[in-house]
């Protein structure tokens, strides 16, 4: 029930947003006869270019969800072009299936059954502004023609965002909710009724909570607050009171998992302590202040990764981990047995939950790998069936698609950096064209496994480095906080900058043919690349890249108040003169003279995370410096591009701009509606004008 909760500790924008997520791919085979390649010296030996469709269009079917009581089967697809949830009998044809929502805009991204099952709940914002409402629309409620049910917005606040806290197991029509209609900077907490969408204040939130940890049975337990010096506090709620329970400085986490189903207890991921580095899981006692240790890493190589729970008894099932690859530990025998049962009978992969019933005894389980975005197969833990119900992307051709290998290399200054190669099938790895796709956030992590734009490049031709530069999560505080105030200039770039040198170095990547695009954090890392490293790249895309850190911490968005202390520790205050003074240093904004590389620059008008000026004040900068910069904008867009055609648009402008620079392989054929959404997204850049820069 956490699918509306919606994270914003950092300005992460995940790699394969703009591919997957839901948005996975259906399209005739790629051998279309119109497909030819702009670049015919290109090795023969590369397999067959595959259609940009079959990487960023719509999904045929994806997101499958059981109804509690294993009746039904909800998913997403496409109705009229748009993704839409739609609800089958579990055992009835894909084709019997009817939609039940209706959205002719925007796609729907997250949704959920309630727990009884009567309602189907969903989010939407307007634009990708993220100020999500949510929405509940009765799967029963269908006409006899299959017309979709209307959908009744549960809350209809203009410039408000809901939050879903939890749906008490004992009240099904019931919601834990947040608004922050009161105070924008803040989400108070109510009580949601579904069926007449009727709102009860439960706790005004006066104490600058960034988030409310709720129990199985709809108590507010816990409040988690940002400390003074920034560090976490989680605060036991009794009745209107805040009592202090358990404090961890700024460079450790302490992060609440879930209520134990006493309602007493808190599962938290923490490596609070000297001496501990890897989070880890342990149960805390707010009576007797013990934190018992439940879960860390046997191979003591990274952070806790995740937990599954019981829907029939909320006891712990499974732990898992991310290293190379990820890692599943069962916690009892009976999910030891399920676990050989599904290895034996599944396809080679990553195997994750979708779904579960809530008498635990069937479960949707999706595989994917490196070369495969995956499938989705229904387990009945009874019978011990396993039945495949549909691939993700059935027309993707996987046996022409690229495998991706971890690598650790060394930084300058002797730290090891995590990072994966994807290498174009077919051809010698010897001096290759090469795109560094460094991850947004900054904290977060690239994995292993099927990455959209990872494999769409390979297909044309590139090899794609991805480094889990210092910053990033996952590998313990230490690694974490390396990347502290490190910005550009500093360390965190200085991995990037290393890790291109080592494909140099091991003869994989041509000197001449290095690019560089990434989204959010990672087009900041582009920026700062083509800028401060530049005779290191010979061509730039920035998707939804800040440009100047004095702005982009300035214009924040209101609910991340209660966090705003994150970035200026980890980034710098602007208010400190020699935080800003280091922080115009790390701007590729003030240093836009020196970059020499042809950029593309693609921007969401409506983000609230990096707001357009950042993109608009580097294309000024460098139109006046007469330097080669082209630009994107969509104005229905946000954080990340979720509609088809821009999708599909932003593609070839990426596949087109690249093989003019670096020399890879382009699919010419351009269907005229793309075409033309590429034409309406395109900027004249000599028209772009902003406020002069502080």
């Amino acid at each position: 029930m956490k699918w509306l909760k919606w994270t914003v500790l950092a300005i992460a924008l995940s790699s394969v947003e703009l591919a997957t997520s839901p948005m996975s791919i259906a399209h005739p085979n790629e051998s279309n006869s119109a497909i030819t390649q702009s670049t015919p010296n290109t090795p023969q030996k590369l397999p067959p270019l595959i259609d940009r469709e079959l990487f960023f269009g719509n999904p045929e079917i994806t997101g499958a969800k059981l109804s509690p009581d294993g009746k039904f089967l909800a998913f997403q697809k496409p109705l009229n072009g748009v993704i839409n949830v739609w609800v089958k009998p579990i055992d009835a044809p894909f084709d019997d299936a009817r939609p039940v929502t209706s959205d002719t805009d925007s796609p729907i991204i997250f949704y959920s059954w309630n727990r009884d099952g009567n309602y189907i709940l969903y989010g939407q914002d307007k634009g990708g502004n993220e100020n999500f409402h949510l929405y509940a629309v009765d799967p029963a409620a269908v006409a006899s023609d299959s017309t979709p049910p209307p959908a009744r917005n549960l809350t209809p606040l203009d410039g408000v965002q809901a939050r879903l806290y939890e749906g008490p197991e004992n009240d099904p029509n019931t919601l834990i909710i947040g608004l922050n209609d009161r105070d924008p900077q803040v989400h108070d907490v109510y009580r949601l009724n579904i069926s007449t969408g009727e709102r009860e204040l439960l706790l005004k939130n006066e104490e600058n909570i960034a988030n409310w940890v709720v129990d199985l049975q709809g108590n507010i337990r816990f409040a988690v607050r940002q400390t003074s010096d920034g560090g976490t506090e989680i605060l036991r709620v009794e009745g209107d009171k805040l009592l202090s329970e358990y404090t961890c400085g700024f460079e450790e986490a302490c992060n609440p998992v879930r209520v134990h189903k006493d309602g007493k207890r808190l599962y938290l991921e923490t490596n609070k302590g000297e001496d501990v580095d890897l989070t880890r899981l342990v149960l805390y006692n707010p009576e007797t202040k013990e934190s018992e240790l439940i879960d860390v890493d046997p191979e003591k190589e990274v952070d806790f990764g995740g937990a599954l729970f019981s829907e029939a008894t909320d006891e712990l099932l499974v732990t898992s981990y991310v290293g190379d690859r990820l890692r599943i530990y069962p916690k009892n025998e009976e999910i030891a047995r399920d676990l050989e049962i599904l290895q034996k009978a599944l396809p080679e992969g990553d195997i994750s939950l979708a779904s579960m019933t809530e008498d635990d005894r069937l479960l949707l389980i999706k595989v994917s790998r490196d070369v495969d975005p995956g499938s989705t197969y229904l387990f009945n833990r009874d019978t011990g069936e396993v039945e495949k119900l549909y691939a993700s992307r059935p027309e993707l051709p996987t046996q022409h698609l690229a495998s991706m290998r971890p690598l650790r290399y060394t930084a300058r200054d002797g730290m090891e950096i995590p990072a994966y190669l994807t290498l174009p099938k077919g051809v010698e790895p010897r001096n290759l064209p090469v795109i560094i796709f460094p991850h947004g956030g900054p904290w977060s992590r690239d994995t292993w496994g099927y990455d959209g734009f990872a494999q769409f490049l390979a297909n044309r031709g590139y090899a794609v480095f991805q480094p889990n530069f210092r910053g990033s999560t996952g590998y313990g505080k230490a690694f974490l906080n390396a990347g502290n105030r490190e910005w550009g200039t500093g360390a965190m770039q200085h991995d990037i900058t290393d890790g291109v040198q080592y494909l140099i170095e091991q003869g994989i990547a041509d000197r001449d043919r290095v690019g560089i695009f990434g989204g959010s954090y990672g087009g900041y890392a582009t920026l700062a690349g083509l800028a401060f490293t530049p005779d290191l790249y010979a061509a730039g895309i920035s998707l939804v890249g800040p440009s100047n850190l004095i702005t982009l911490i300035q214009s924040i968005p209101p609910y991340w108040g209660p966090i705003a202390k994150l970035f200026t520790l980890r980034v710098g205050d602007p208010e400190n003169p020699e935080d800003r003074s280091r922080l115009i240093e790390q701007s590729p904004l003030f240093s836009a003279k020196k970059i020499q590389a042809p950029l593309l620059v693609i921007q969401g008008a409506n983000d609230p995370r990096v707001k357009q000026a950042e993109s608009d004040q580097i294309v000024v900068a460098l139109r006046e410096l007469e330097q080669d910069v082209e630009y994107l904008i969509a104005p229905d867009e946000g954080h990340g591009f979720r509609k088809e055609t821009n999708r599909l648009a932003v593609a070839v402008a990426v596949e087109q701009f690249f093989a003019r620079y670096l020399g890879g392989r382009a699919q010419e054929e351009v269907p005229s509606e793309i075409q033309s959404q590429l034409e309406s997204l395109t900027v004249d850049i000599n028209k772009v004008a902003v406020p002069e820069s502080e």
